[in-house]
């Protein structure tokens, strides 16, 4: 254990976050994500047990986000015609909101298929077992200043 460090934040997982350069990417995946299949050129962690808001709000602690670009946070978009609950994103706002300085006006969304596609660019990615649909979110790193 670590002072000032969440126990959210495993050894594994700050090593990755360690390693990542600015402008890597990393994913926070809900349960239904493809996190293998998209994950196979990128380190993959479990994390099982645990929703993408504590897991989110853990690594914002330590994370820098990009600040060179507007929108280094990517929520997916929910498919046209599809009604599932979103309201998970309230929370990642909630989050953001009190981590980043720029508050929500870095987040953005991306159709299904763009994000799976920048999900495959990605340095890592965390493996979650959160059961609300839509609830993928991409972190670009920035630098500490």
């Amino acid at each position: 254990m670590l002072k000032g460090i969440s126990p959210m934040l495993s050894p594994e997982l700050l090593k990755v976050l360690c390693e990542m350069g600015h402008s890597d990417t990393i994913v926070i995946a809900d349960g239904n994500f493809p996190a293998e299949t998209m994950g196979k050129n990128a380190i993959v962690l479990r994390m099982d047990g645990h929703g993408v808001p504590e897991i989110l709000k853990a690594i914002l602690t330590v994370f820098p986000l990009d600040q060179y670009i507007e929108k280094p946070v990517s929520l997916m978009e929910r498919v046209p015609g599809d009604n599932a609950d979103i309201s998970i994103w309230k929370k990642y706002e909630e989050i953001i909101e009190k981590e980043e300085p720029r508050g929500t006006s870095v987040i953005q969304t991306l159709e299904r298929f763009a994000f799976y596609e920048e999900s495959k660019k990605a340095y890592a990615v965390i493996a979650t077992s959160e059961t609300s649909q839509y609830a993928n979110v991409i972190l670009q790193k920035g630098c500490v200043l």
